[in-house]
């Protein structure tokens, strides 16, 4: 095993807006550094006074120096084959891949922190900052905060660690008593987007999605609690995945894949997840009826919400008549023949026993029908696409969702709602995906919504 330890000085924290200043790579056979590389690099914007204090590197020093794409065919050829190593390494690799992303390279690499793999090694440590535990750990830096001493440091700090654990990291991709070989599951997508578990005879056994396509196969393969894990696993023969560019367009496609094709796995995982719902219909006497059913039956409506459990349903809908004052009866939770408790004790108003007017008992049920409706009954959702230059495009229209599609971001001018709406998709509607769109506007209030005028 080959290991790259990495380390990089960056003009800010955030990937998305700042670039690298400096980059030093040292390649670790398992034994010993057998190579080495270091370079400035011209960020090509201001590096900020806070940043210069800290690392000492400015913009003149940067100035004559290589642009990342001047050094990125090297960086590819010293990497390869190579697992990336650094001290909180989701840092350093996002930098990176963020530069290779913006010359339309898609760079990948198995990874290992140092930071986790020191906190499962040697524990109890009051800090695992790189500093701290060179202090504690007697390991010299003679250039903190510059790539090539942190890179140095981090070096020899791993070679502590691989005399306690010769193998680490290997765990993941070796015996996992599988099909698929760790080649092949290196091969996988660090991506967001919808996987399926193929078997032999390629019929999908398991459908499901992720920020990160690889890393949750890998959590797949190493699951060996439960027999339906261990079944799944012995039954796997290969994968296939979809890029969606964002989570909500992964929840989206996942629930009308698992609804299309129902696969073995998720069928058994479905009976505990999402398996209530809040429905409402018009009895024969003209009176709004909330109820909790099964989601299961394929003839019930598409539910107002979702619940993983019939208790926390049947909270939610106790709750509900005491705030809006409805018949318990009407809502299915008293299953008296005549008037309902709550009548007894003047906290129903009647409709149970006809004395209170279906219109005023209606006018209460519509305003919890009305909570579950969206803000407004025709928008676009505009999330990221699954490349820089795309954007993904979820539509509402008369409160029922319509699909989703991708399209260019630029809108050359013509009318935003017009030109996204017509690079939607059709999707059937189906149980889940109203609750799916109100948790992520309920999460994300920030989200680029277009609405219609």
């Amino acid at each position: 095993m080959r290991y790259a330890i990495v380390d990089i000085e960056t003009t800010g924290i955030s990937y998305m807006h700042g670039k690298i200043t400096e980059v030093a790579i040292l390649i670790h056979d398992g034994h010993r550094i057998v190579d080495e590389y270091a370079t400035l690099i011209n960020p090509e914007q201001k590096i900020p006074y806070r940043i210069t204090q800290l690392t000492g590197i400015n913009n003149k020093m940067v100035e004559d120096a290589p642009k990342f794409y001047e050094v990125a065919a090297k960086i590819v050829r010293i990497t390869e084959d190579c697992v990336f190593v650094a001290h909180n390494v989701s840092f350093d690799y996002n930098f990176i891949r963020q530069e290779f992303r913006s010359l339309g390279y898609d760079y990948q690499r198995e990874k290992l922190c140092t930071v986790k793999l020191s906190r499962k090694l040697i524990p109890y440590k009051r800090s695992y900052s790189l500093a701290n535990l060179c202090r504690d750990l007697h390991i010299e830096n003679l250039h903190p905060h510059r790539a090539l001493g942190d890179v140095k440091a981090t070096a020899k700090l791993f070679e502590m660690l691989l005399a306690i654990e010769p193998n680490p990291g290997g765990l993941p991709l070796q015996g996992l008593n599988s099909s698929l070989s760790p080649d092949y599951i290196r091969s996988l997508p660090e991506k967001p987007g919808v996987y399926y578990f193929l078997d032999e005879n390629q019929n999908i056994i398991y459908i499901g999605k992720s920020k990160n396509i690889r890393s949750r196969v890998v959590a797949h393969l190493t699951n060996c609690t439960t027999k339906r894990a261990l079944e799944m696993k012995n039954k796997l023969f290969s994968v296939d995945f979809e890029f969606t560019g964002n989570e909500l367009v992964a929840l989206l496609l996942e629930s009308h894949e698992i609804h299309k094709h129902k696969p073995l796995f998720n069928r058994a995982q479905r009976r505990t997840l999402f398996n209530y719902g809040l429905y409402h219909k018009m009895d024969d006497k003209g009176y709004l009826r909330l109820s909790i059913r099964k989601i299961d039956d394929e003839h019930l409506s598409t539910p107002l919400t979702t619940f993983d459990s019939f208790v926390s349903a049947k909270n939610y809908l106790f709750a509900i008549c005491d705030e809006f004052q409805l018949c318990q009866k009407l809502c299915g939770l008293d299953e008296t023949k005549n008037s309902c408790f709550l009548y007894k004790l003047h906290e129903c108003r009647g409709a149970c026993i006809g004395e209170e007017n279906p219109a005023d008992y209606n006018d209460r049920v519509q305003k919890v029908i009305d909570r579950f409706a969206y803000a407004r009954p025709d928008f676009l959702i505009i999330e990221k696409g699954r490349t820089e230059d795309e954007c993904a495009v979820i539509r509402v229209e008369n409160n029922r969702y319509l699909g989703f599609g991708f399209t260019s971001k630029e809108v050359n001018g013509f009318d935003p709602f017009s030109y996204y709406s017509d690079c939607v998709k059709a999707y059937p509607e189906n149980k889940y995906v109203h609750s799916i769109i109100r948790s992520y506007l309920d999460k994300n209030p920030k989200a680029v919504v277009l609405k219609a005028e």
